[in-house]
C-alpha cells in the first residue's frame, strides 16, 4: 500500500512540473528557393524574347557582321554568288570545248594539206608518165584519166580548205580559249572579293555571249568571213562593257592626278598612231596575200586537170599540167603550211587588244567622279603590264610622246613591247 501511494504521489508531482514549464512554439521560417529552369521553360522564354525585341538579338555579332543579319542584302549576295558560280561552270565548259575543237581544226589543217599535196604530186607524176608513153594505147588512156580525176579531186579539196581556212579556225579557238580563261579568272576574283551584285552577274553573262559571237564554234551559218573586204580588229567584248572598278582605296582623289590623266592620254595617242596603224597595215597585207593564194591554188590545180586530158597530143601538151600541178603544190604548201590565215587572225586579235585598251582608258578618263574610277595607281600598273612595260617606262613613253607632239614630229616607238 505504501508503495502505491508513493507512485501515485510521484506521478501527480510530475504532471504539475510539466504543467509549470511552457516553451513557445518555434516560428516557421520560409526560404525562397529559385526554381530550376526546365528545357521547356527556357525555350518559351527565348521565343518570347525574340518576339518582343527582334532587333536586339545578338547585338555584338550584329555589330561585327551586319551583312549576316540583313535579310535583303544576304539574300541578294547569296543569289548573285550562286548565279556567278553557274556562269563560272559554263565558262569552264566553253574553255574545254574551244580547246578540243581547236586541236581538231589544227589537225584538219595538217591532214588536208598533206592529202592535197600528195594527190597533186601523184597526179603530176602520172601526167609525166603518160607523156612518156608513146602512142594512143590503153595505158596512156588510163594514165590520163587517173591524173585528171586526181587533179579534179585536189581542186575540190583546195576549194573547201581555202573556204574554211583551218589554220585561221584553229587560231580563233586558241584565242577564245585564252579569253575564256581570262574571264574565268575575273569571275573568280569577283567572288573572292565578296559582295557581288546583280550587275556583276549581268556583265559576266554579256561577256560570255560576246565571246560566243566573236568566236563561234559551228562552221555552217555562223563561221566568220575569212576574206572580208578590209581588215577590221576582232571585237570580243559587249558594247555596254562595264570596266572594272573594284580596287578603290581611301586615299584622296582615289590615286588620280592631272599628270596621270595626261599620261594616259599620251599612251592612247601612241597606241592609235603607232600600234593600231601598224597592225592595220600588216593585217591588210596578210588579207591580200591570203586571198591571192586561196584563188591561185584551186586555179592551178584546175588548169592541171584540164591540161592532163590533152596529154599525148603533142610534146607541149604535157608541159601545162606538169607546171600547173607543181605550182599548185607549192602554193598550197605556202598558204596552209605557212598558215597565212592564222597570221591574219593573229593580227585581228592584236588589233582588238589595242582597241579594247584604248576604249578602257577613254571610258575611265570620261568618268568625272574619281571615286567611281578604279584606283589610279592600280590602273597605271595594269596598263603598263598589258603593254609589257614597267611603270617608269610607261611614264617615260608618255613624256616622250608629249615632247614629240610639241615639236611636231611622230614618236619613233611603239607602245607595246609584247607584240
Amino acid at each position: 500500500m505504501a508503495s502505491l501511494q508513493t507512485t501515485s504521489s510521484f506521478s501527480s508531482s510530475l504532471r504539475k512540473f510539466n504543467a509549470s514549464i511552457h516553451l513557445p512554439k518555434p516560428s516557421r521560417v520560409t526560404y525562397s528557393v529559385p526554381k530550376v529552369p526546365t528545357r521547356k521553360l527556357l525555350v518559351e522564354e527565348f521565343n518570347a524574347s525574340i518576339q518582343t525585341s527582334p532587333l536586339k538579338k545578338n547585338a555584338v555579332t550584329t555589330h561585327i557582321h551586319p551583312d549576316l543579319f540583313s535579310p535583303s542584302s544576304s539574300k541578294k549576295s547569296n543569289k548573285a554568288i550562286v548565279q556567278l558560280y553557274a556562269v563560272l561552270d559554263e565558262v569552264a565548259d566553253r574553255i574545254e570545248m574551244h580547246r578540243n575543237i581547236g586541236e581538231q581544226r589544227n589537225n584538219w589543217n595538217s591532214l588536208l594539206l598533206n592529202s592535197i599535196n600528195m594527190i597533186t604530186l601523184t597526179a603530176t607524176a602520172m601526167t609525166g608518165v603518160a607523156a612518156a608513153t608513146s602512142g594512143d594505147t590503153e595505158p596512156l588512156l588510163a594514165m590520163k584519166l587517173s591524173s585528171t580525176l586526181l587533179f579534179s579531186a585536189a581542186t575540190g579539196m583546195s576549194l573547201i580548205i581555202n573556204k574554211i581556212q583551218p589554220s585561221q579556225l584553229a587560231e580563233e579557238q586558241r584565242n577564245a580559249t585564252r579569253l575564256f580563261k581570262q574571264l574565268h579568272t575575273q569571275i573568280q576574283t569577283i567572288i573572292a572579293l565578296g559582295n557581288p551584285t546583280e550587275e556583276d552577274v549581268k556583265s559576266s553573262m554579256e561577256k560570255v555571249l560576246a565571246l560566243d559571237s566573236a568566236y563561234p564554234l559551228p562552221l555552217l551559218g555562223a563561221m566568220l568571213d575569212k576574206f572580208p573586204e578590209k581588215y577590221e580588229p576582232a571585237v570580243w567584248w559587249p558594247s555596254s562593257h562595264q570596266f572594272q572598278r573594284r580596287s578603290k582605296t581611301q586615299e584622296s582623289n582615289n590615286g588620280w592626278s592631272e599628270d596621270l590623266e595626261m599620261e594616259m592620254r599620251e599612251v592612247i595617242e601612241v597606241v592609235k598612231n603607232k600600234d593600231l596603224e601598224d597592225y592595220e597595215r600588216l593585217g591588210n597585207i596578210a588579207l591580200k596575200v591570203n586571198k591571192s593564194l586561196a584563188i591561185a591554188g584551186p586555179l592551178l590545180s584546175g588548169i592541171a586537170a584540164v591540161g592532163s586530158s590533152f596529154v599525148g597530143n603533142g610534146s607541149w601538151a604535157a608541159l601545162v599540167p606538169l607546171v600547173a600541178g607543181s605550182l599548185a603544190s607549192a602554193v598550197n604548201a605556202f598558204e596552209h603550211g605557212g598558215q597565212v590565215g592564222m597570221v591574219f587572225e593573229m593580227y585581228r586579235n592584236c588589233g582588238g587588244f589595242f582597241t579594247l585598251l584604248e576604249q578602257t582608258i577613254q571610258a575611265t578618263l570620261e568618268e568625272k567622279n574619281l571615286d567611281k574610277r578604279e584606283n589610279g595607281q592600280v590602273f597605271e600598273m595594269k596598263v603598263a603590264m598589258k603593254l609589257g612595260r614597267s611603270v617608269s617606262e610607261l611614264r617615260r613613253l608618255a613624256s616622250k610622246s608629249a615632247s614629240c607632239r610639241m615639236e611636231g614630229i611622230a614618236v619613233d616607238e611603239f607602245a607595246s613591247k609584247l607584240f
